[in-house]
């Protein structure tokens, strides 16, 4: 006897709750196996281990027909193979943001090397066919989004990082975390500015009066949600001495405070009205 349609509704509902799928996905599941919900999500599982293994797979040999065999080491694209894989296939310019996403999709350990599993793993996770067209595709459709999608935008910023620190290093040399906050912090980026103020222009030539070091995992997330806040409030109201900040954001808004920018502008408006 086939279930009543308030059945059929609390069926598809437990479908739903542990594949997330749509209701119709759930119904053409259930019909198929007369409506045994276990045996449907049993199957349901089943295709989608099938369908993995196929694309890891699709993915694997897309890799080593990238890979220069003669001269790359086992399971890595080195130098060579990674540029021309991003250049000639993914149509990545180099010279902006376009750049991190592309390592942040690979998994790239760093700037010039993609290994295998990062490639597999990543790609895997956008469920992108494994087609140089595709995965082209789809770079092109990330970094439309780039500048406006804050979520986005703060994962490839934070993969910047990892992939764009020399091998064994903790921590950004001062010069290269200038050069990325300027790729990252321009269009097709993210651009740090506001009405008044290019917050990325003073933040270079604040570190290039008052900073020295090397730019550590903290000093760079933390300089992310700083600039998130300068771009929704330009006055740096919502900072203060007894916050969570960094000593280096602390010096830089007192620095802007220093030279008439920030909180204080709005002061001397009151002033002189």
């Amino acid at each position: 006897m086939a279930p009543s349609n308030a059945q059929v509704q609390n069926l598809v509902a437990q479908f739903k709750a542990l594949t997330g799928e749509s209701d119709r996905t759930a119904l053409r599941f259930l019909k198929d196996n007369n409506y045994k919900v276990d045996q449907a999500i049993d199957e349901f599982f089943s295709q989608q281990g099938d369908s993995s293994s196929t694309l890891e797979k699709e993915l694997t040999d897309l890799f080593e027909s990238l890979r220069d065999a003669a001269k790359d080491e086992k399971d890595k694209m080195e130098l060579e193979s990674t540029m021309e894989y991003l250049q000639s296939h993914l149509k990545i310019n180099l010279e902006n943001a376009e750049l991190f996403v592309a390592i942040y999709l690979v998994q790239a350990p760093s700037i010039g090397e993609i290994t295998l599993r990062g490639f597999v793993d990543g790609w895997k996770l956008t469920a992108v066919p494994a087609s140089l067209a595709d995965q082209a595709a789809h770079v092109r459709q990330l970094v439309a989004k780039l500048s406006k999608d804050k979520e986005l935008f703060r994962k490839v910023y934070k993969y910047a990082f990892i992939g764009g620190r020399e091998k064994d290093q903790k921590a950004l040399d001062l010069e290269n975390a200038t050069v990325f906050w300027g790729t990252l912090f321009s269009s097709p980026g993210m651009r740090w500015e506001t009405k008044n103020h290019n917050w990325l222009e003073l933040w270079k030539s604040f570190l290039e009066e008052k900073w020295t070091r090397s730019v550590n995992k903290d000093m760079w997330n933390m300089t992310l949600e700083f600039a998130f806040k300068s771009m929704e409030d330009e006055s740096l109201s919502f900072w203060n001495e007894d916050g969570a900040w960094p000593s280096v954001i602390d010096d830089f808004v007192g620095w802007c405070h220093g030279k008439g920018i920030g909180k204080t502008e709005q002061m001397d408006v009151d002033g002189e009205q």
